[in-house]
């Protein structure tokens, strides 16, 4: 992953890819934490994942909400960047190197308390994730984030576990640890 910062050692040769810039994924946690988080906050890295996970995967987020009985129609049907199958569902390693991004820049605060980690909007975290917001480049990931949150926003990130892979026993449960979900 790379810094658009970085960029200018980068073969133009090569095509760039979303996924392959950490700003990109840096915003759209910003945006999480500011649409799906309880005033900018969002209690462990579980429920970042799978709130993150629905984000990514509209197809999922779909089909879990006809699961659950919710007609919810999404725009998109792209997967926003792929995720692996971990310990406890869905997940990222970028997060680590993200999450210690944002942090370092001061837009956001991880708390540990107990085994998990509290994870907040500074004030300048959550002034960026408003500007965000208002960019027309992000408007289709807000409205989708803004769904996932009405949908599952009040769950606990145990619950979210176990929903997914309640639902999506063969497309995660059975996975292998670090295979890709699809």
């Amino acid at each position: 992953m790379k810094s658009v910062a970085n960029l200018s050692n980068y073969s133009q040769r090569l095509p760039l890819v979303a996924d392959s810039v950490l700003e990109f994924h840096a915003a759209r946690l910003l945006l999480l934490f500011h649409i799906c988080g309880r005033s900018g906050r969002i209690a462990g890295l579980t429920k970042m994942a799978k709130l993150d996970f629905f984000v990514r995967y509209p197809e999922f987020f779909r089909r879990a909400c006809s699961a659950l009985g919710i007609e919810i129609p999404t725009t998109t049907d792209s997967v926003e960047a792929v995720m692996v199958r971990y310990h406890y569902g869905p997940w990222d390693q970028r997060y680590y190197h993200v999450l210690a991004y944002l942090e370092s820049r001061n837009l956001i605060t991880v708390e540990k308390t107990g085994k998990s980690f509290n994870l907040a909007l500074t004030k300048l975290g959550k002034n960026i994730a408003k500007e965000l917001t208002k960019e027309q480049s992000f408007q289709e990931l807000t409205h989708h984030m803004e769904q996932v949150n009405q949908v599952f926003g009040g769950k606990r990130g145990s619950e979210l576990k176990n929903l997914i892979y309640e639902i999506f026993d063969k497309e995660v449960g059975q996975l292998s640890l670090q295979e890709v979900i699809e």
